[in-house]
């Protein structure tokens, strides 16, 4: 007697390990850099505040954290959701934010000798800074070359979908070239000085002009297509981090030349602290009101809390700390002053993001699957009499 083969029993499918980093994507680096310009930018300020030393060193204390506990989920993320890390690669609004893994790196170690420096100490402060430096540099130079041929080969984005986020990859450089001239010396005096600084003048050039090639992009997007999406408005603040981080990375230069490069080249580097950072600094007021408005209008038409709104913070930091090279280097109060008031700003973007981003995280709605993106409605057709279809 013949009977029925039993079905196989069907293996339901192995939960994957450690859900809650499944979509935690590198935009979480823009937290750890805004909390490190929190320190930084404070500790360079040009004026004396009674606590604020100590304020300065317990946020980068917090960055310190955060960054160590950002890079444990990411390699989570890429050891046990591979494939979900590779469509991030592959996806043009993801991809650019690989620059921030460098930047936060580069954010964290700059701020070690300035704000951590006191519980460290001093040597070690620098040996943090300088691995750091190092780790950052060479995953932004990485990220400069490999997102933007990932973006042409790739993702093929067109005009209507270009962003400030574009720029994140290639800023990387610019943070670098700000950070770099305080280790310069550290270094033998002669060769190694030397080349450590100008290799931070190449660092800024690369970043500079890369900038400069598609920042008219995003400016023509916005001239031409009109604003961005709600979410996205944030991302405006972004243009700022290029501009006060070469005009800081400029009066970096001009502090470390002296003694490093001969006497003409020194004094030109005071020079173009000077003439290159005042403006500078001019555009970046401008695009820090245009952008300014831009959010006021989204939040207006109900523009709620992303990610983005860490926008506010890292790149008005980098303003902060380019006045306050621009207050040492023209002993003008006015960038004194600049420097005073762009830090109330970011200190109180910051609060804001941090606390929205805390709420986020206690009700799971920021590490939750993205919702799917809405279908695009069907073309209505209509035919007229003479048979053609509209």
């Amino acid at each position: 007697m013949v009977t029925a083969a039993q079905p196989l029993p069907v293996r339901a499918a192995p939960r994957p390990r450690f859900p809650a980093v499944r979509h935690l994507g590198p935009h979480w680096y823009a937290a750890v850099m805004g909390t490190a310009a929190v320190a930084t930018a404070g500790a360079t300020l040009p004026v004396r505040v009674p606590g604020l030393r100590t304020a300065c060193a317990t946020v980068w204390a917090l960055s310190l954290v955060l960054l160590a506990v950002l890079l444990t989920a990411r390699a989570l993320h890429w050891r046990h959701h591979r494939d979900q890390a590779r469509a991030q690669l592959r996806d043009p609004a993801a991809a650019p934010f690989y620059g921030c893994l460098a930047m936060a790196l580069l954010a964290v170690g700059g701020g070690a000798p300035a704000a951590g420096g006191g519980w460290l100490g001093a040597r070690t402060a620098l040996a943090l800074d300088a691995g750091l430096f190092a780790a950052g540099t060479a995953v932004g130079v990485a990220a400069a070359v490999a997102v933007p041929y990932l973006m042409a080969v790739h993702h093929r984005a067109g005009p209507p979908e270009a962003s400030p986020v574009w720029l994140l990859p290639v800023v990387a450089p610019m943070v670098s070239a700000a950070l770099g001239p305080r280790l310069v010396p550290l270094l033998p005096a002669g060769q190694a000085r030397e080349t450590l600084l100008l290799g931070c003048v190449a660092l800024f050039g690369l970043s500079l002009l890369a900038t400069l090639a598609l920042l008219p992009l995003v400016l023509a997007r916005l001239l031409t297509a009109g604003p961005l999406p709600l979410a996205l408005t944030p991302a405006l603040f972004l243009v700022l981090g290029p501009l006060g981080q070469s005009t800081t990375a400029a009066g970096a230069f001009a502090d470390a030349a002296p003694g490093v490069v001969p006497a003409p080249y020194a004094q030109g580097f005071g020079v173009l602290a000077v003439l290159y950072g005042v403006p500078v600094m001019g555009f970046a007021l401008l695009w820090l009101a245009l952008a300014a408005a831009h959010v006021l209008r989204a939040r207006r038409r109900g523009m709620g809390f992303a990610m983005t709104w860490w926008a506010f913070t890292f790149p008005v930091g980098t303003c902060v700390t380019g006045a306050a090279a621009l207050a040492r280097h023209t002993h003008l109060a006015v960038y004194g002053g600049l420097a005073v008031g762009l830090y109330v700003l970011l200190v109180a973007a910051w609060t804001t993001a941090a606390v929205h981003t805390a709420r986020g995280l206690l009700s799971g709605a920021l590490l939750a699957a993205p919702p799917p993106a809405p279908a695009a409605p069907r073309p209505v057709t209509a035919r007229t009499r003479s048979g053609a279809v509209h």
